[in-house]
C-alpha cells in the first residue's frame, strides 16, 4: 500500500495558478492589462534607476542600484505567469518550473531584507561615526557586502525548498495564489506538512526579524546621536539623510507585519508589488543628484526641440 501511495505521489506534473479567487471572467483582460502596466512601470522605473546609479559612485547608490535590480528580478519572476493566466487563460505551470519560481520568489524577498539591513548599516556608520565613515564604508566594501547578500540570500529559500521536495504531491494541483510559494505548495501535499510548514515559517521569520532587529537598533542609535547634536539645523540635516531609507524600509516591512493575520491574495500582491513600483519615485524625489540629472535632461531635450523648430 505504501508503494502504491509513493507511485501516486509522482502523478502531479503541473499546477494551475488560480490568481485572484472569485474574479469574474469578464474582468480577466482588464486584470491582465493592469498587471502588465504595473510590470512595465516597474521595469522602466527601476531600469532607469540602474542606468543612473551606475554613474553615481557612492556606497548608498550601490545599495539602491542593487535594490532596483532585485525589484526587477522579483517582478519578472512573479508577474508574467499570472498575466498569461488572465490574458491567454494559460494558468498551468510545470511542477519543477513552479518549484523554481517558488525558490526565486523567496530568494528576492530574502535579498531585499538583507539589502535593507545593509542600508541601515550604512546610515548607522555615516551618522554615528562620521569621521571614520569614509574609511569604514568604501565603494569596495559596499560591493563586497552587496555581493555577499546576493549569494547568501539563496540559503534560506533552499532550506525551505528541500523540505517541500520531500513531500508527495498526488492529486490536488490548484494553487490559490498568483504565483508559487511555500505555503500554497505545502497545502497541496498528500502527506502531513505540519513540520515542513513550521520549518518554512521559522526560516521566514528568521530572514525577516534578524535584519529588522538590526535596523531598529541602527535607527535608535542614529536617533540618540542626532538628538545629541546641539545645532537644530544639523539635526534636521541628519534626519533628512535618513528619510529616503526609512521610507523605503517602512514600505517594505510594515505591510508584511499587517499581513501576519491575513492571507488575502490581493493584499499579498499589494505589499509585494508596492515597493518595486514606489521606490523609483522616492529616489527621484529625495535624491538631489537624480533631481539635478532630470532637470538637466529636460533642459537638454527642450533645447533640442527648440533647435528643431527653428530649423
Amino acid at each position: 500500500m505504501l508503494q502504491a501511495n509513493e507511485t501516486t505521489a509522482s502523478v502531479v506534473t503541473e499546477f494551475f495558478i488560480v490568481g485572484f479567487p472569485g474574479l469574474q471572467p469578464k474582468y480577466y483582460s482588464l486584470m491582465a492589462a493592469f498587471l502588465l502596466c504595473i510590470y512595465i512601470a516597474v521595469i522602466t522605473g527601476n531600469s532607469l534607476i540602474v542606468v543612473l546609479f551606475r554613474s553615481l559612485q557612492k556606497p548608498m547608490y550601490i545599495i539602491m542600484l542593487s535594490l532596483s535590480l532585485s525589484d526587477i528580478g522579483f517582478c519578472t519572476v512573479a508577474l508574467p505567469k499570472v498575466i498569461s493566466r488572465y490574458w491567454f487563460n494559460d494558468g498551468y505551470i510545470g511542477f519543477y518550473v513552479c518549484l523554481f519560481q517558488r525558490q526565486l520568489i523567496h530568494y528576492f524577498g530574502t535579498l531585499n531584507s538583507l539589502i535593507m539591513m545593509i542600508m541601515a548599516l550604512d546610515r548607522y556608520l555615516a551618522i554615528c561615526y562620521p569621521l571614520r565613515y569614509p574609511v569604514l564604508m568604501t565603494n569596495r566594501t559596499m560591493r563586497l557586502l552587496i555581493g555577499f547578500s546576493w549569494v547568501t540570500a539563496m540559503i534560506a529559500p533552499t532550506i525551505s525548498l528541500m523540505q517541500t521536495m520531500k513531500l508527495p504531491f498526488c492529486g490536488p494541483n490548484t494553487i490559490i495564489h498568483c504565483f508559487c510559494d511555500s505555503l500554497s505548495m505545502n497545502q497541496l501535499a498528500c502527506a502531513d506538512a505540519t513540520l515542513t510548514n513550521l520549518i518554512s515559517y521559522a526560516v521566514a521569520m528568521f530572514v525577516l526579524l534578524v535584519p529588522l532587529s538590526f535596523i531598529i537598533f541602527s535607527y535608535l542609535s542614529i536617533l540618540v546621536s542626532v538628538l545629541r547634536i546641539a545645532n537644530t539645523q544639523g539635526r534636521m540635516k541628519a534626519f533628512s539623510t535618513c528619510a529616503t531609507q526609512l521610507t523605503i524600509i517602512a514600505i517594505y516591512y510594515v505591510p508584511r507585519f499587517v499581513m501576519n493575520s491575513s492571507q488575502k491574495i490581493a493584499l499579498v500582491m499589494f505589499y509585494s508589488l508596492l515597493p518595486p513600483v514606489v521606490n523609483p519615485f522616492i529616489y527621484c524625489i529625495r535624491i538631489k543628484e537624480i533631481r539635478q540629472f532630470f532637470i538637466k535632461w529636460c533642459v537638454h531635450r527642450n533645447r533640442i526641440w527648440v533647435i528643431r523648430l527653428q530649423c
